[in-house]
């Protein structure tokens, strides 16, 4: 019997899926989370092969629920996700993920993929392979977004940024949510280093 952990912060959602995995004849759904620290505390006390996680979960989310439980425990991480975002998805595969899933996929895919990641495969949705594989070569900022990333990257503040670029601090305010957005990170420093690690700032 495969036993699967759930954490998702929809309520109905997590209903769904807790009631549709128990209907397979080869699995067992444990144990139910609504947030990162819920589901770390049960994959420790349940001790499952697989858990299930949403990523944007309140108190913790489901990637660095993830990264925390890499370390600690032998069970096998699925996200499953609305955001084909490059950033998530190579922050996922770092942490040793081995499944990822939008979670407009059916449910036999994901019955499936827990069958396959049983067997000691990975599973990503073919849809972000592509995303990642499309995003991996080309520079997705323009010129000006790229400047102000780099000044960001010089440690320059805001009004700093402003200055030297002839902008208001609004307006670089508002650049700086876009690189954030376009680059799938958090906060500026996941930025810079996604910048640079692309060699994008060459």
């Amino acid at each position: 019997m495969i036993r699967i952990v759930i954490a998702e912060d929809q309520g109905m959602l997590l209903g769904a899926m807790n009631s549709l995995l128990n209907l397979e004849d080869d699995m067992e759904v444990v144990g139910l989370a609504k947030n990162g620290e819920e589901a770390i505390e049960l994959v420790h006390n349940l001790k499952p092969d697989i858990c299930i996680m949403d990523i944007e979960m309140p108190v913790k989310t489901g990637l660095d629920a993830a990264e925390e439980l890499r370390e600690n425990t032998n069970c096998k991480i699925i996200i499953l996700t609305t955001f084909a975002r490059p950033g998530y998805f190579e922050r996922a595969r770092k942490a040793g993920v081995r499944g990822y899933l939008l979670k407009d996929s059916p449910i036999e895919e994901l019955v499936h993929s827990i069958r396959v990641i049983m067997d000691g495969r990975r599973i990503y949705a073919p849809e972000l392979v592509d995303f990642v594989y499309e995003d991996e070569s080309e520079n997705p900022l323009t010129e000006r977004e790229s400047q102000v990333l780099e000044l960001v990257a010089k440690g320059k503040t805001t009004k700093e940024i402003a200055a030297e670029l002839y902008l208001s601090a609004g307006t670089v305010r508002n650049y700086i949510s876009t690189i954030l957005d376009k680059l799938g990170v958090g906060n500026r420093i996941e930025a810079i280093s996604r910048f640079k690690e692309k060699g994008w700032n060459k």
